[in-house]
């Protein structure tokens, strides 16, 4: 396995911008990639002189459109472009681009021989936006018409298996330099795992490109160094992840990797997304992966694909935990430790047995919850849009149940000591009196009341702002996301987050 160089690609429109950008993560980059194609046309004259301007190796990319780049005036002026950036070659090879990436149907003798007789080593492109290469190894083979040249294949994901088959063919390729890249969030393992492939480099966007970083799955080089610790994945690194869809920047990503940082534990936690649950396991199992948080919405369809549960899996049917076993996945539900937690150091000693408690939603998350609020003896009623989601829950603790609408304040006014919202609603901020962003936009706070939503962004939601100004305590749900990432890092690795910290192993 052999450690992939960080190469940084540069978008800025003028060379002096892209300067500046080297200078500000130069000390997290191993290479740069100059996109000439989206500099400005003048700018685009004078890329011969940039290599002596920074102090990293320089790889020379002219993208076309058809192939996802800006460069659109003809296969003549390219050819002229690289032509100029090539040309008198300085005896100092530092000062000369190091790379130059042709794609597989450029073929300019002329140029090639050029780069050759400079010691510009030829990147030879495959880009295939559209639909995905899984004859990966042999496409490599092809594209190394000389032997010299180092093949580079991006290609677009439809489904996780795609990513899959990269792992798997890519472990045929050992006998010369690669690159692989499977591009959007699928494709991000591709990126994190680049020494799994043995590609020769893992590309990198500055956090200053945050849309072409959306579209493409390249991250900052910070964050691969930082978070990732990407030079430090190697045979022995124990593999981790967060299965979901369309899990976007979960939380638990930074949780989990600094806390093998802060453990000094050689495992890296990274986001897998799927559509289909059965795919996203198959690519676990085939590259490794030995534990895995579940999300929405895979957590209750995942149970069939294990083969042992915990005792409270089986009680509440929900699963947000899986754990490699051999060859298998037993599943646990650490939500109930980390709402727990949580809520007790919310309610900060008031006890709820026996009190009058709202639970708003009927979801994968509300089963955990109501297993806890059964354990603490309250007396739930739980109110749900679709009043048959929370009376399958609601009966099985002997808890009550209401469809959730404004006919229903009275009874939510009863159960209001206490009003847990475990929905969606409020993710996306907005006015907190509107129905699609406030679960509970007809309830009129009296001040007395406790809320904890669950949902963790935005910080304050807003039920919490609405319940906040009425004079009521509120708390979302960062900390019981925090707390059952603890009890999936103690299942995963053996070993506590927090030290001196006991966890209750009855997951």
């Amino acid at each position: 396995m052999s450690q992939p160089l960080i190469c940084m690609t540069l978008t800025g429109t003028t060379l002096e911008e892209n300067i500046e950008l080297v200078k500000k993560y130069e000390k997290y980059i191993d290479l740069v990639e100059l996109r000439v194609d989206y500099l400005n046309e003048d700018e685009q004259l004078y890329v011969r002189r940039f290599p002596s301007l920074i102090h990293q190796p320089c790889i020379l990319t002219i993208r076309r459109d058809i192939d996802g780049g800006l460069f659109t005036s003809g296969e003549f002026s390219r050819t002229n472009l690289f032509a100029r950036a090539l040309a008198f070659a300085n005896q100092d090879r530092a000062k000369n681009f190091a790379y130059v990436d042709f794609e597989d149907d450029y073929h300019i003798p002329s140029i090639q021989d050029a780069a050759l007789a400079f010691d510009v080593k030829i990147i030879r492109s495959y880009y295939a936006l559209h639909e995905p290469i899984l004859n990966i190894r042999e496409k490599c083979d092809s594209m190394r018409k000389t032997g010299y040249e180092i093949p580079k294949i991006v290609f677009d994901p439809k489904k996780i298996t795609d990513v899959t088959n990269l792992f798997e063919e890519s472990r045929e390729i050992k006998h010369y330099d690669h690159i692989l890249c499977a591009n959007g969030p699928l494709g991000f393992p591709s990126r994190v795992l680049a020494s799994l492939t043995n590609s020769f480099l893992t590309y990198s966007l500055p956090e200053e490109n945050g849309e072409i970083a959306k579209k493409t799955g390249q991250i900052s080089p910070v964050t691969l160094s930082n978070l990732y610790r990407i030079k430090s994945i190697n045979e022995e690194t124990k593999l981790y992840g967060i299965m979901g869809w369309p899990a976007e920047n979960p939380l638990s990503i930074e949780i989990h990797n600094l806390g093998y940082k802060k453990q000094k534990l050689n495992a890296v936690y990274i986001p897998v997304r799927t559509q289909m649950i059965s795919e996203g396991l198959e690519f676990a199992q085939k590259v490794g992966l030995q534990g895995l948080s579940i999300t929405k919405p895979h957590k209750q369809n995942v149970l069939y694909y294990v083969t042992d549960q915990s005792p409270v899996v089986m009680q509440i049917g929900s699963c947000n935990s899986l754990v490699r076993k051999d060859d298998n996945w037993v599943a646990y539900n650490t939500d109930t430790y980390g709402f727990k937690r949580s809520l007790l150091e919310f309610l900060g000693g008031y006890r709820i047995r026996y009190k009058k408690v709202a639970l708003i939603g009927a979801g994968e998350a509300t089963k955990a919850i109501a297993y806890v609020l059964k354990q603490l003896g309250a007396r739930v009623c739980i109110f749900n849009r679709t009043p048959n989601h929370a009376k399958h829950i609601a009966e099985k603790y002997g808890f009550k149940y209401c469809t959730l609408e404004p006919a229903c304040a009275p009874i939510l006014d009863e159960y209001s000591t206490l009003i847990i919202q475990t929905t969606s609603v409020g993710m996306e901020g907005g006015e907190a009196q509107r129905e699609y962003n406030d679960p509970i936009y007809f309830y009129n706070f009296r001040g007395n009341e406790m809320v904890f939503d669950i949902i963790c962004k935005p910080s304050t939601t807003p039920l919490m702002k609405r319940a906040s100004l009425a004079g009521c305590r509120v708390c979302n749900g960062y900390h019981m996301l925090e707390y059952q990432a603890y009890a999936q890092f103690r299942l995963f690795t053996g070993t506590d987050f927090e030290d001196n910290t006991e966890i209750d192993q009855k997951f």
